[in-house]
């Protein structure tokens, strides 16, 4: 949007995740401004902890509203405020900024709290998933306009009494300059042991939700095959126990590696050659939509795909991977065999998930379908 020329102003904390340690060139304090790509920036202070742990993270939730409650007089004008979720108290946010600055107010939901925080474990107390709940349901009516990233979410809010024309789902998408197909470069630091080898890739949360221990298993199951690898990037509540269990079973054919920077996203997919896509075998996340399926497409790398629900007709309909029963570590190595010894089914998959997201999720397109509800929204309330 700041490319079209609108003023655009981000309000969050100082880059610190996921090891709850502030970058290199930023203090934890009251209040930073910088200006990137256009966009006036400002960081607020919170409380820091690492991705991990429920009470700590819920503490880092809750600091960051105080501390938009406490700046709200401070901010600059604006014409319409737009607010996510997750993290729920995130978004929760905004809606007081709209009740201090009477300006339109949009909610993006891209998880439905508290139902997937319950969903994992991470919360049993039933006095406060009804308190979640009640703020869930405040923020659908004091909302103006709400737009999910997933069709389910969208159904779950019609559920909830949301009027129809309330609701606008844009869902994920991908940058297709960024996350260029062709980039296969297999020179870099993790390359020199990839090279000549079938590279099966798991990028992203390493949390409560994913269950990556089937990822393991069929390393194990994989074990004798000596030119396949399973390369795990990323970061989470469950990397050092996934770690321990690693050096527990001797896996020499898994490699970890610690969360990356943006910029070497598409190298570590060129490394690659199939995308793991898993989650634990939930209702709920068969509501979801991960968005590393479209990084994937883009990089035309073959998915498999280990979730239900909404994603699993997405895979089906762009004829770009496999999809397996969540937890099954079988039915995972089974596939990634099959990729790896059928090159004519694996060509197949890449080109048609690349031609598949470069139709339909191209997020120039989608960025414009945002900006454009955000006009007549403002447009509405002049």
């Amino acid at each position: 949007m700041a490319k079209n020329g609108h003023e655009v102003t981000v309000v969050t904390c100082v880059p610190n995740h996921p090891m709850g340690k502030v970058y290199p060139g930023y203090k934890n304090k009251h209040c930073q401004h910088e200006v990137i790509d256009g966009i006036h920036v400002i960081r607020l202070w919170t409380y820091i902890t690492a991705n991990e742990g429920f009470v700590k993270r819920t503490l880092n939730y809750l600091s960051y509203m105080f501390a938009v409650l406490v700046y709200i007089p401070f901010l600059p004008k604006h014409d319409v405020f737009v607010s996510t979720s997750p993290q729920f108290f995130c978004g929760l946010a905004g809606y007081f900024v709209k009740l201090f600055r009477r300006k339109p107010w949009i909610i993006e939901i891209r998880d439905l709290w508290p139902e997937s925080i319950v969903a994992v474990g991470a919360i049993h107390n039933k006095f406060i998933i009804r308190v979640l709940e009640y703020l869930e349901i405040l923020v659908y009516r004091k909302s103006d306009h709400i737009i999910p990233v997933t069709d389910a979410f969208k159904a779950y809010m019609l559920n909830k009494s949301v009027p129809d024309a309330k609701i606008t789902v844009i869902k994920n998408g991908v940058d297709l300059n960024f996350y260029a197909a062709g980039q296969t470069d297999k020179t870099d630091e993790y390359g020199q042991m990839l090279v000549d080898s079938f590279v099966a890739a798991y990028v992203g949360t390493h949390g409560m939700a994913h269950h990556l221990e089937t990822i393991l298993e069929a390393a194990e199951i994989l074990i004798d095959r000596k030119d396949i690898f399973f390369l795990m990037v990323g970061h989470g509540a469950e990397k050092e126990s996934l770690v321990k269990l690693k050096e527990s079973k001797k896996l020499g054919n898994v490699i970890m590696v610690d969360q990356q920077a943006r910029e070497k996203m598409p190298l570590l997919w060129a490394l690659s050659d199939v995308s793991l896509v898993l989650l634990k075998k939930s209702d709920l996340f068969k509501t979801v939509i991960p968005s590393k399926i479209f990084e994937s497409m883009a990089m035309k790398k073959p998915i498999v795909l280990g979730v239900e629900g909404e994603v699993k007709g997405m895979i089906e309909e762009g004829k770009s991977g496999i999809t397996i029963e969540p937890e099954n570590a079988e039915a995972l190595a089974a596939a990634v065999l099959r990729l790896a010894d059928n090159r004519l089914e694996y060509n197949e998959y890449a080109e048609n998930g690349y031609q598949y997201v470069a139709a339909f999720y191209d997020r120039k397109i989608l960025a414009q379908r945002f900006e454009d509800i955000l006009q007549r929204l403002v447009s509405k309330k002049r």
